[in-house]
């Protein structure tokens, strides 16, 4: 595996390739990056992983000082998965001045659910996405990137990026990757204390719940708030401070219209249990 820190480093190491596969990652990495490491491998030519921390992405009170950053481990789990190159930008490589040319996604897609109790977020991830393509795939004549279904609302933004910008890069989708008990992997997993991990997986069994009770009520746009308003007071009971438990359509996160059914639904949520803040989604 090439270990490459510039962006002249990354473009001369990928000179050669034609259609890299890239997965950008921001470390500490667990089996859920190494299965889009794995889903990437037959997609091109060259198998590209970033690590970066991107500042830009979290708010003042959020948690990028303390952000695990596990260097050596990442390192020895990539080279093990078969990746071919490892862009780890330092700040000032990625930024060598202030980023204040920004990508502003769609307010009606990035404003609601993550959005809403994370503002700014998608701006964040929106610019520093599209700059991490641009080192990856300049003069390539097409490639694929490859994120997962976790972060659903994100990869829903990075595609309507990418198809507005008409990009040269197919935008794949990996599927949640799950513990043993269900709980959808996560960096910030490591946060939870031994007593929250054991209760971590009543967000996912809230989702369920969710998902179940719409996909049996008979006029669920009418019904839909409540359902929702239902299983935020039932995790909120169990001690969780939840931000949102929703049901959305997959084709635009909008809550359901009349004529809409599972099938093309997924329930979505993120909630607080202790200091640490999870999401999970499923779809129906």
């Amino acid at each position: 595996m090439h270990i490459v820190h510039t962006i002249a480093e990354l473009r001369h190491a990928l000179r050669h390739a034609q259609r890299p596969a890239f997965v950008p990652t921001m470390g500490n990495l667990h089996a859920g990056h190494l299965a889009l490491i794995a889903q990437a491998r037959p997609l091109g030519d060259a198998t590209v992983a970033s690590i970066f921390v991107n500042r830009l992405q979290f708010l003042p009170h959020e948690d990028f000082d303390s952000y695990p950053r596990t260097w050596e481990a990442d390192c020895a789990q990539l080279q093990a998965a078969g990746c071919d190159v490892l862009f780890a930008p330092r700040e000032a490589d990625l930024y060598p001045e202030p980023q204040t040319f920004k990508v502003a996604p769609d307010p009606a897609l990035a404003e609601l659910l993550e959005g809403q109790f994370r503002p700014g977020f998608f701006t964040g991830v929106a610019t520093v996405v599209m700059k991490l393509l641009s080192c990856v795939f300049a003069g390539k004549p097409h490639g694929a990137a490859v994120f997962g279904r976790k972060d659903y609302q994100q990869l829903m933004v990075i595609r309507r990026m990418v198809q507005q910008f008409a990009l040269p890069v197919e935008i794949v989708a990996g599927d949640i990757v799950r513990a043993d008990d269900g709980l959808a992997l996560s960096s910030r997993n490591g946060y939870l204390s031994a007593s929250d991990r054991a209760r971590a997986l009543q967000l996912s069994q809230a989702l369920r719940a969710l998902a179940d009770a719409a996909s049996a009520a008979p006029d669920l746009p009418a019904r839909c708030a409540g359902l929702e308003q239902h299983a935020l007071q039932a995790l909120a009971a169990l001690g969780w401070q939840p931000d949102y438990l929703a049901v959305r359509r997959r084709a635009d996160l909008r809550p359901p219209a009349p004529g809409d059914a599972p099938g093309h639904l997924v329930a979505l949520g993120a909630a607080r249990l202790g200091g640490t803040r999870l999401i999970d989604n499923l779809e129906f």
